[in-house]
């Protein structure tokens, strides 16, 4: 099965594009994040004509993820329990946003993530992205605890360059989000503590870097972080066999500021049936 996580940074202007990697590096699984768009203008429609089924969780154009599927599609999940919410007025209601959205394929249980960027570690966007990343954390490791064994992967855009090689230049991000301590042990986290494997490094070590922003030229010096990620339960792991990230759809005109990370999984045959 291969797999992909994609902030795609607006799936109803860049649909096509979305579709035509889909068809060129034959993913049976993509992940979406950043999709801006209500679960009524979401184009289902350009994804099913290709043989994809999609789940998508959005409320405005802002955030907004989805899961597309042609091995099935099934027990569908709109946010994880405890997902905190946010709003700029601490006394006004904390809604949960629209950035998580969990699925079955093919016997693999998949999450589409979209951590919150945090702003700057004085806002309380900052707070509420470590919130977000330890109720996170204490979600997957209460399911891996309940059926140790099971086929799971959480991936997306999180917001965290978890060592200093995840950024072209360490020191630019002193004193900003992204590359924190207290960002980074939430992220650790995820593995210590609830028992994931980072699964995509190991295949992109030469091509490390995931986002690139659009300002400054960043691209053209590959000037980027590693911030995109597959995150995988030990079972699921053992069966990751090769990746890559596409830098050469970053790379084209009217692109994402995100490149896709790809993940090949070599599940038993007739997964399904044997489950």
């Amino acid at each position: 099965m291969r797999i992909a996580t994609w902030n795609v940074n607006s799936v109803r202007s860049r649909a096509s594009r979305i579709v035509d990697t889909l068809k060129r590096h034959d993913i049976d699984v993509l992940a979406m994040q950043e999709t801006k768009t209500r679960d009524e203008s979401f184009p289902y429609d350009a994804f099913a004509e290709e043989g994809y089924e999609c789940a998508h969780v959005g409320y405005n154009q802002w955030n907004g993820v989805a899961i597309c599927s042609r091995v099935g599609l099934s027990d569908v999940a709109e946010g994880f329990p405890g997902q905190p919410g946010f709003a700029k007025d601490p006394a006004a209601e904390q809604r949960v946003e629209a950035r998580a959205v969990g699925a079955t394929c093919g016997g693999v249980r998949l999450w589409s993530l979209y951590v919150p960027n945090g702003r700057e570690v004085t806002d309380r966007h900052y707070a509420y992205k470590l919130s977000w990343l330890w109720r996170l954390g204490d979600y997957v490791a209460g399911e891996l605890r309940r059926e140790p064994g099971q086929r799971l992967a959480i991936m997306g855009d999180f917001n965290v360059a978890p060592r200093d090689e995840d950024a072209w230049n360490i020191e630019f991000f002193a004193g900003k989000t992204h590359a924190t301590e207290p960002e980074r042990a939430a992220f650790e986290a995820l593995g210590e503590e609830a028992g994931l494997n980072e699964v995509s490094r190991q295949f992109t070590k030469k091509e490390r870097f995931t986002y690139w922003d659009y300002q400054d030229l960043r691209f053209p010096r590959n000037e980027g972080v590693r911030i995109d990620f597959q995150l995988a339960s030990p079972t699921l792991a053992k069966e990751a066999t090769a990746g890559f990230v596409d830098v050469e759809e970053r790379a084209a005109k009217g692109a994402s500021d995100h490149a896709p990370v790809v993940v090949d999984y070599d599940l038993p045959p007739n997964f399904d049936d044997v489950r």
